[in-house]
């Protein structure tokens, strides 16, 4: 009780100094920051606290307790919190999460051992983070001026009236002062210790402290208000990205006239991701003459064909041409042909040699006409 009056004391007279000195700030004030001379002077007060009392405790803390141990009894006051959570859930009539806080108490508190084990986290059941300050944001409070007290760090006006009310939530608040003074304590030092990482990060990151804490919080509260009150936002459109072109990338390709251009993207505007095989080869069914028939597949992706078979489909069909041509040539005269046959046999046959080994049609060709020419 003690404790609690010498906080809303401090909290009283930090408010009562930044309302007084804000008429001197002058043209230093910025929108949503009115009171920064006070509040800055507030934040080296409690970085230097800090710096010279809280990480050094901290560290030792870690220095001397294994792990294992650390992370129990940080359960331990989480699983406490989420009394405050299951309340603040509860009045803003967010059911689903408030039984879930309900769930997380009761499973840590009987299976995790007054929960020192996390078996929520575990079954499934998500960690919220819940206040009155946060309660009053979810219905249209606002947040009011920026706000650094002493000792409890960055704040503003409805967080800070939130602050007295999250009190009567605490459960450490209604036990003895003889257990409730180490307890507070001992989450003081745990949740200090949880965050000497961020400091670390903070002095290194940051050139302005101070404006870096500021923004961060502010944006972490209104992101907070706003994910509290967009939870039945209808979730977004997961559907196949190639659902909607099918129809359109088959379309294109039975029609064979500007496949090529439009087979490549989906109706819906993403990349089409249908197998290039597929696509090549209804191409070179629908029009023969088309990119899918000729190598190309029709949603512009590399043919993956094997050359060898490509090779040999193009040599068979230039074989076929070159009998096709030979057979559909004008007969010649009798007398010419047996000339032909009798005085360049050996030419002929020579010459039809190496049109044999060729790869390709036009050389199989081209050797054959001297043979016919006397």
């Amino acid at each position: 009780m003690i404790k609690k009056q010498a906080a809303l004391t401090m909290a009283a007279a930090s408010l009562a100094l930044l309302v007084t000195s804000g008429c001197a700030t002058g043209p230093e004030r910025k929108p949503g920051d009115p009171f920064e001379p006070a509040n800055r002077a507030i934040f080296t007060f409690n970085d230097k606290l800090d710096t010279y009392v809280a990480q050094p405790i901290a560290k030792g803390y870690q220095k001397v307790t294994p792990q294992p141990l650390r992370q129990a009894i940080s359960n331990f006051f989480s699983n406490l919190g989420d009394v405050s959570n299951f309340a603040n859930n509860l009045l803003q009539l967010k059911i689903t999460d408030a039984t879930e806080d309900l769930m997380r108490l009761a499973m840590n508190s009987t299976f995790g051992l007054g929960g020192l084990i996390d078996f929520a986290t575990l079954a499934g059941l998500p960690k919220h983070h819940q206040d009155f300050g946060l309660t009053m944001g979810h219905y249209g409070v606002p947040a009011g001026p920026y706000l650094v007290l002493p000792l409890f760090g960055p704040s503003d006006v409805r967080d800070g009236i939130g602050m007295g009310v999250d009190v009567k939530f605490n459960v450490l608040n209604y036990i003895e002062p003889a257990v409730r003074n180490p307890m507070y304590f001992a989450q003081f030092v745990s949740v200090r210790s949880d965050l000497l990482g961020a400091t670390d990060l903070l002095k290194q990151a940051a050139l302005d402290p101070y404006s870096f804490v500021r923004d961060a919080y502010r944006q972490q509260r209104e992101s907070l208000i706003r994910g509290s009150q967009n939870n039945n936002a209808p979730p977004p459109n997961y559907e196949e990205p190639g659902a909607e072109g099918g129809e359109g990338t088959s379309g294109g390709a039975a029609g064979a006239t500007g496949a090529a251009g439009a087979a490549g993207k989906s109706g819906n505007g993403l990349p089409n991701y249908e197998d290039p095989g597929e696509s090549g080869g209804s191409g070179a069914q629908g029009a023969p003459g088309a990119p899918g028939g000729s190598g190309g597949s029709n949603n512009g992706l590399p043919n993956y064909e094997d050359p060898g078979e490509t090779s040999g489909a193009a040599g068979a069909a230039g074989a076929t041409a070159a009998s096709g041509a030979a057979a559909a040539a004008p007969a010649q005269p009798a007398s010419a042909a047996a000339a032909a046959q009798s005085a360049s046999a050996p030419v002929a046959a020579s010459a039809t040699a190496p049109a044999q080994a060729a790869s390709a049609p036009g050389a199989a060709a081209a050797p054959a006409q001297p043979a016919s020419a006397p």
